[in-house]
């Protein structure tokens, strides 16, 4: 026997939001049930199950689009199209870390310089920076 579940006991079993799950149905990732006589709308375990890999996708940090796309995928080609996808967000992944490796070793070496006597009282951090400013060297941890 199927279970039949309302919007709300989805959400709690998919360990998401009311509103994600009507967010999911506006962009096409979760078909929404039609609504019968009593007025509210039954969701299967298949809908959770959907839910649910929705979720595990994007903590691999797939985006919307990308679901979409594997949540389409069926027949021989399958396998090698996901894992298209998946080496590409492996190359964007490795990237980001690339980036935040080089954020924190710039900030340790001003923490380093931070922690030492300086003269005049001058803070070499705010120096630091605004010398990458006047360089335009200034890269934001989201642009990286």
């Amino acid at each position: 026997m199927r279970s039949r579940l309302t919007i709300g006991r989805l959400a709690e079993a998919a360990g998401v939001g009311v509103e994600t799950i009507r967010f999911y149905q506006r962009r096409g990732l979760l078909p929404e049930p039609a609504r019968p006589l009593s007025g509210y709308r039954e969701y299967t375990d298949n809908d959770r199950r959907r839910l649910r890999f929705i979720r595990r996708a994007q903590t691999l940090g797939f985006t919307l689009e990308d679901i979409s796309v594997l949540l389409k995928l069926d027949g021989p080609h399958t396998c090698s199209t996901t894992h298209d996808l998946a080496l590409e967000k492996l190359h964007v992944v490795s990237e980001k870390i690339q980036a935040l490796v080089a954020i924190r070793d710039a900030l340790e070496q001003m923490v380093q310089q931070c922690e030492r006597s300086h003269p005049h009282g001058a803070c070499p951090m705010i120096h630091a920076l605004e010398q990458e400013e006047a360089r335009g060297e200034v890269k934001s941890a989201g642009g990286a």
